[in-house]
């Protein structure tokens, strides 16, 4: 007679060492822009929400070398004060004013130089919320050599990488290492999830926008990207982020957002 299979269902566990973390947990948060800005916010939120709840919290450092001007304002979480300053540092003194964090501003691009201070360029969690296709494979260039070369307390292991068009966008998590997992009777447990760069590359180049020149107007702003692409996706994404420090495991590892007609579609672990 035979026995009848179990299906067990994929899931990523996550390990302790960020479930009870002795520090806080490091962030990279790479892009200060229209969605840049709003996950920051929720970052902050969600670093008061943990402390709260007896964890030790994130430390985030934010990546982004461009300034901002009058086309940001309105999209992008700056006020006229705020023209001509670095949008890493406008955001970040506002949150360190605000949240009484300490987190760090740094004035330039995510790239392979970055590597000139790998105590920087690496940490726990990477966060990209770039607009070009390039940059992200500049970002999995400089992690992967991170996973192989950097062995200290901020060891890379996982990147969440946000992408939109203008009413469409979405947001996946990948590891940069095998994540160990413990056994398990009712789940499937996977220790690797794929670089996006590698499983969606073709998705990337096809979504990318052909015309990347700034944008002189909010109006022509808006013709790019809707208004509230990136506040959707940045909240549905750090839904992602709280579930995975507070539930500790992960049957999904991001999505697909559509706000025009309203449709999220998740992307399961596997």
């Amino acid at each position: 007679m035979r026995t009848k299979k179990i299906h067990k269902p994929a899931v990523h566990i996550v390990q302790k060492e960020l479930l009870q973390p002795y520090n806080p947990v490091t962030i990279n948060l790479i892009g200060a822009g229209g969605t840049g800005g709003q996950v920051l916010t929720a970052l902050a939120r969600m670093n008061h929400a943990l402390i709260a709840l007896g964890h030790a919290g994130l430390f985030v450092r934010v990546f982004d070398n461009d300034t901002v001007d009058h086309a940001n304002l309105g999209r992008q979480l700056f006020t006229t004060a705020e023209i001509g300053l670095h949008k890493s540092v406008a955001l970040i003194n506002r949150i360190n004013r605000f949240f009484g964090t300490n987190w760090k501003a740094e004035t330039l691009r995510y790239d392979k130089q970055s590597l000139s201070n790998k105590d920087v360029a690496s940490a726990v969690i990477t966060i990209s919320c770039v607009d070009t296709v390039q940059a992200r494979f500049d970002i999995a260039d400089v992690l992967k050599y991170l996973a192989k070369s950097y062995g200290g307390r901020n060891h890379v292991q996982y990147w969440m990488d946000f992408g939109n068009s203008r009413t469409n966008g979405q947001v996946i998590l990948s590891t940069l290492e095998k994540i160990k997992q413990p056994a398990s009777e009712l789940y499937k447990p996977v220790e690797s999830l794929p670089l996006v760069t590698d499983e969606f590359k073709e998705l990337l180049y096809s979504s990318e926008k052909e015309d990347n020149t700034p944008s002189c107007s909010l109006a022509e702003a808006l013709t790019k990207q809707d208004l509230f692409i990136n506040s959707a996706l940045a909240n549905c994404g750090a839904s992602l982020l709280w579930q995975l420090f507070r539930e500790g495991i992960l049957s999904n590892r991001g999505f697909f957002l559509n706000i025009k007609d309203f449709r999220a579609q998740p992307l399961k672990v596997a």
